[in-house]
């Protein structure tokens, strides 16, 4: 069975062909036309077309967007790509290939995939995070993934982070609408901010990393802050959801500290004993994302 996943973001257009035993047999990646729906569905098209061609076989279809299909009118809702808001993504593409689509969040394709044969393969419950441009989260329990009667499973990002201290006020606006939401500190750009604020100097969260690990006092407090915070958001997830595995995406997951640190920290806000879910990098990395929209047709078969 062939398998053909698109993640639809909103710089790049990635797309992937994957045998049934999730081998990789195709992958190409072209930039997304800018603010331009239809010639970004055309996009998406035309380059299951060419895959389908090269390979010479046809195959389903996943997409993973940075947002969610409304359920109640089958429109892209929550999207950072802010041309897909409002429109009929799914219909347009089904209409256009001629066959089924699926489409889901991003973060529930990373989460998936990585359940699926990554981090989290074997386990019953998996939790994937999202951490670079935004916090994104998503859930698959027993293979599947769950999406919720609002089509908002996992969306961990926009809760309030849990126990401001004064060192986390005032509480930063978010674009949502809101203020204090998760992702206005565990973001790329918010640990950014973060240390700008404090030193006045402007570094990039993987610059703040390695000048830490030189002994530099400041980025090294703005990780500490960073991974309490973290450790705040997650024991909340851990409270709810009570996962086997949580698996960490997006650029920041590239923090080895965090894989220590956070899960030292968590135990005092989480309503157990012992804590027994892992916290881990991802197995396929950049990759999980497109791996996971093929593999949202993974429990068919023939």
């Amino acid at each position: 069975m062939l398998r053909i996943g698109v993640d639809l973001g909103g710089t790049k257009i990635e797309i992937i062909a994957l045998a049934d035993d999730g081998g990789e047999l195709l992958r190409r990646r072209i930039a997304t036309p800018q603010g331009d729906y239809m010639a970004t569905v055309m996009a998406v098209a035309g380059l299951v077309e060419g895959v389908e061609s090269q390979l010479g076989r046809r195959g389903t279809v996943g997409i993973g967007i940075p947002g969610a299909e409304s359920l109640a009118q089958g429109l892209i809702k929550n999207a950072n790509s802010t041309c897909l808001i409002g429109k009929p993504l799914n219909r347009d593409l089904q209409a256009l290939l001629q066959r089924e689509v699926r489409v889901m969040n991003d973060a529930n394709c990373f989460a998936l995939s990585e359940a699926v044969d990554g981090a989290g393969a074997g386990a019953e419950v998996v939790f994937g995070v999202i951490l670079g441009t935004g916090v994104g989260g998503g859930i698959v329990v027993r293979g599947e993934v769950l999406a919720g009667r609002n089509a908002i499973a996992g969306e961990w990002g926009h809760n309030p982070l849990p126990l401001p201290t004064a060192a986390d006020l005032p509480l930063p606006a978010c674009y949502c609408g809101r203020a204090g939401c998760i992702e206005t500190y565990l973001s790329g750009p918010a640990l950014a901010a973060d240390h700008a604020s404090r030193t006045g100097r402007s570094l990039a969260p993987a610059d703040i990393d390695r000048h830490a690990r030189s002994g530099d006092a400041d980025c090294e407090a703005t990780l500490v802050r960073y991974e309490e915070r973290l450790a705040r958001a997650l024991a909340g997830v851990v409270n709810v959801l009570d996962p086997d595995v949580i698996v960490v995406g997006g650029g920041l997951s590239n923090l080895e500290r965090l894989y220590e640190n956070v899960p030292r920290l968590w135990g005092r806000h989480i309503f157990s004993d012992q804590v027994a879910t892992r916290l881990l990098r991802p197995v396929h990395g950049d990759s999980s994302g497109v791996r996971g929209a093929a593999w949202l047709w993974h429990s068919d078969r023939g």
